[in-house]
């Protein structure tokens, strides 16, 4: 497309003006040998059709082939640890040269049948002129015509060709751009069901939630279901951590909150409003996030925080890095708040990207905050000193808490035990300790381990 945009064009529209100019002057200059050259145009144009169409879908082949080499060059950069560590250099070296033989592939093809178009349009409009020239060199003999008549005949034809010739070259760009276009076309107008099923109705109140009969399988993995019959009411205010073995859907509970998907069956409100009655922007702007795994930006520590509310001042994006215990490391770094990170964060630790990402949640005044693992990478004594900021911060706000670790979990208001997607049991910890049970068996594990 850059090709077409920056040269292509410029030279179509020229040589476009010279074969019009030529075309007329033909007609002036001698009618009936420009009426044979008429007859050979539909000779030129089918070619320039059947051809046309393999370059542009050997070109969209191509597209493919490259995206699929630049994909493999970022995953296996941005993984470059795991791989070093892993002794994988040869095996991603030799995966990538087979992605770069299978584009070059698909490029020598599409440039083959690029090069037959064009040397057949040339070839045509060649053999037109010196059909025309034989001719009209009988016509010269036959004193129908004069010599000048001729030169002059054969001078516009052969600017006619030449022109013919550059637009056929640039036909094949266009082919091959347009195969580009159809890629990044499909691409742009990908539209998601779900904001094709957003309504306009705004929630009004402090953040309650209420799950009414969920059921909900990824579109991957329709068998088992990752949520069934999932039935749960959370005050405003409330915290509510979530425990369960791996695959028992807790993730799931807030990929469906955050409206990534849509439950096949129920129905997830928030102060009383459909999810699917509010605008997705208005309801993600009401939930603050920690993953568990903590992306961080190429940009500034500032920055970084700041994500979560744009409009606040330095004095709060220090505070939020404050009650996340993320200050004084960050005023480690050689310009503070003002330091670049890295790309995703290279330049920081495990735990110091988790503070980055708690301080960023901190930072917004969304009345729901879901905390995904939110302490998973930290060691013990950091954990305790954010468990107390999160405590106070959490104050006011409906919370979900997602946790591996039971002991993260302990001041919840509620513990709801999932399992196969199920509820299986909510309580406090000591009800659900004395209830017996998974979540028992889970806590006596933990426990008697950390013991």
């Amino acid at each position: 497309m850059q090709t077409v945009l920056a040269s292509s064009a410029s030279v179509a529209l020229r040589s476009l003006l010279m074969l019009l100019g030529a075309a007329v002057l033909l007609v002036v200059t001698s009618p009936q040998l420009a009426a044979y050259i008429g007859a050979v145009i539909p000779l030129v144009i089918v070619p320039i059709i059947v051809f046309g169409r393999r370059v542009r879908a050997l070109s969209r082949r191509s597209q493919d082939r490259i995206a699929d080499t630049n994909a493999l060059a970022g995953e296996s950069l941005n993984a470059i640890r795991t791989v070093q560590a892993h002794a994988r250099e040869s095996y991603e070296s030799a995966r990538y040269r087979s992605a770069v033989l299978a584009a070059l592939k698909a490029a020598v093809q599409r440039t083959r049948a690029r090069a037959l178009l064009t040397a057949v349009i040339i070839l045509l409009v060649f053999g037109a002129v010196s059909l025309v020239l034989w001719l009209g060199a009988r016509a010269v003999i036959a004193g129908t015509m004069s010599m000048g008549e001729l030169g002059q005949f054969v001078l516009y034809a052969v600017i006619a060709a030449g022109s013919a010739g550059s637009l056929s070259e640039v036909w094949g760009d266009v082919q091959r751009a347009a195969g580009a276009a159809e890629r990044l076309g499909e691409l742009l107008s990908t539209q998601s069901d779900l904001r094709r099923q957003q309504g306009q109705t705004l929630p009004q109140g402090d953040g309650q939630l209420d799950f009414q009969a969920v059921q909900f399988s990824y579109p991957s993995r329709p068998y088992p279901p990752a949520l069934a019959d999932f039935t749960l009411h959370i005050r405003a205010g409330e915290t509510i951590a979530l425990v369960g073995p791996s695959g028992a859907g807790k993730s799931t509970v807030l990929q469906l909150l955050l409206r990534f998907y849509d439950p096949e069956r129920g129905s997830i409100a928030v102060d009383g409003v459909d999810l699917r009655d509010m605008p997705l922007h208005a309801l993600r702007e009401l939930i603050a996030l920690v993953p568990q795994e903590p992306i961080i930006f190429g940009a500034s520590a500032r920055e970084n925080i700041r994500y979560g509310r744009l409009e606040a001042t330095d004095a709060e994006v220090e505070t939020a890095a404050q009650a996340a215990e993320a200050h004084d490391f960050i005023n480690d770094l050689p310009d503070g708040y003002d330091s670049h990170l890295g790309e995703r964060g290279v330049r920081l630790s495990g735990g110091q990207k988790q503070r980055i990402a708690i301080a960023r949640a901190l930072l917004s005044k969304a009345p729901l905050l879901l905390l995904d693992e939110a302490t998973s990478a930290l060691d013990s004594h950091s954990e305790q000193l954010i468990q107390h900021a999160l405590e106070r911060l959490m104050t006011g706000r409906t919370t979900v808490v997602i946790a591996h670790r039971l002991a993260t979990v302990l001041r919840a208001d509620r513990i709801v035990m999932l399992e196969a997607g199920r509820i299986v049991a909510i309580g406090k910890h000591e009800e659900l300790v004395a209830q017996g049970g998974l979540y028992a068996d889970l806590a006596r594990l933990q426990f008697n381990y950390a013991g």
